[in-house]
């Protein structure tokens, strides 16, 4: 192994690291609850997202050893593949992005719990990214096909995360904030501990924010389907009638700032990107580079930011720096298919292989992207990296990264070059992780 890919293996590594919920849970658990402050009553264990099952095994050590006395209960919904173990509280693996049957009978499942809640118990809710579609609660009239239907033509549309999650809380009997409110109208107290994967951290984004108010509307949610093209043909009837519905007051919005008065709802941000990217820095900066944070809120078209980052290292290898440097971000890009293209990969790799196309001319380049959750888009690596020898290796097989990029087949580049980033579901996941390091 090279030491610039040791250090883009050991970067990622330590981002991860300091996003690992059996460090963080604990830590903020007894903030929230100090010795001799444990939940009273019934202490109710719910959650979303790829992290929340490994959130739910820190959470129930963490009881074991200091809240002896509480009966812990509960359900937390995971992406298949993401299960981690627990004693009392229930972990269900369903579908992800794509909602499924098993997702949709889990958070009926959640509901009902919630739903019988009484005057002083706890609801701890453990949100991560990827609730938004595991806790797929359809509305009245509106099923779970056609729930899929449209995450699927959102999907396909190229429409940014937080644009996604901004229809599914208007179509979602949870999210928006709805799981607090069913939670508060029992009298109990709700304390939600996040893990951001979304740029900005703030809770209303997060899993699309079930205990969190709402800034968005219905007509947020209509809006978003006419900014791309997606009417009728695309969208199923009892979708669209229900979002109209919303529009003209005849059903209740998500929840407001103004429904929180005089209740106890706390939301707590326990792990972010950027957290995430600073503990990658201080790492490299023990290997003698100089870090760049290019921030944690970076979004767009995954090829086009591969360009747009590649002309930057370009202008810093240009400026001949004393010391090599790191150029270091998160936020997640996104990949538009065009009809008739299956594509392979996902947003990290497709960036990655742009990066590569764009920096044929700079032969002291080597970088990595990958998903913090461990699978990036359709197939189960969770990106990829590259390095000067890497590049070797590809003019000497003849592969021309164009024609990958055409047709959205980033995986099967970089597998050719045994250059996939594989770890498995992390049980975390703080959105994209992204380093190019420029040596002399």
């Amino acid at each position: 192994m090279s030491q610039q890919e040791t250090i883009l293996k050991n970067a990622f590594a330590a981002a991860l690291a300091v996003a690992d919920p059996k460090k963080i849970v604990p830590e903020y658990l007894a903030k929230i609850f100090p010795q001799g402050s444990e939940p009273q009553g019934k202490c109710l264990v719910v959650g979303a997202g790829k992290a929340s099952s490994s959130m739910a095994t820190a959470l129930e050590s963490h009881a074991k050893n200091h809240w002896p006395n509480v009966i812990l209960e509960g359900v937390v919904l995971t992406r298949y593949g993401h299960h981690s173990p627990t004693s009392h509280v229930q972990i269900i693996e369903a579908g992800h992005p794509v909602p499924d049957q098993a997702g949709m009978d889990g958070a009926q499942k959640i509901y009902r719990l919630v739903s019988k809640l009484n005057q002083g118990d706890v609801l701890i809710a453990l949100i991560s990214g990827g609730g938004s579609s595991l806790l797929t609660l359809p509305q009245a009239g509106i099923s779970i096909e056609d729930m899929r239907k449209t995450t699927e033509a959102l999907l396909r549309s190229g429409a940014p995360i937080e644009e996604m999650n901004v229809v599914r809380k208007h179509l979602s009997a949870i999210l928006g904030g709805n799981l607090a409110r069913l939670a508060i109208a029992r009298g109990a107290r709700v304390e939600a501990l996040l893990i951001s994967d979304v740029t900005g951290d703030a809770p209303a984004d997060i899993a699309s924010g079930p205990c969190a108010p709402d800034y968005s509307t219905y007509q947020d949610a209509l809006d978003i389907l006419a900014k791309h093209h997606l009417g009728a043909d695309a969208i199923p009837g009892s979708v669209l009638s229900h979002l109209q519905r919303g529009v003209a007051g005849e059903v209740p919005e998500t929840l407001k700032e103004a429904d929180l008065k005089n209740v106890s709802v706390k939301n707590h941000v326990i792990a972010t990107a950027y957290k995430s990217l600073e503990a990658a820095a201080e790492y490299v900066r023990t290997q003698g580079y100089e870090s760049m944070m290019l921030g944690d809120t970076i979004t767009g078209e995954a090829q086009e930011v591969g360009i747009e980052q590649a002309a930057l290292a370009r202008q810093h290898l240009l400026a001949k720096a004393d010391n090599p440097i790191a150029l270091i971000s998160g936020g997640e890009c996104t990949v538009t298919i065009p009809k008739g293209v299956k594509g392979r990969g996902g947003r990290c790799s497709e960036y990655l292989l742009s990066l590569f196309s764009a920096s044929a001319d700079l032969p002291n380049i080597s970088a990595l992207a990958a998903d913090t959750d461990g699978i990036d888009g359709s197939e189960k690596n969770a990106g990829a990296w590259f390095t000067p020898a890497i590049r070797q290796a590809a003019n000497t097989q003849g592969l021309i990264p164009s024609q990958y990029l055409d047709q959205h087949d980033c995986y099967g580049f970089f597998a050719q070059l045994d250059a996939l980033v594989e770890t498995g579901p992390t049980l975390t996941n703080v959105n994209d992780f992204r380093i190019i390091l420029l040596d002399k």
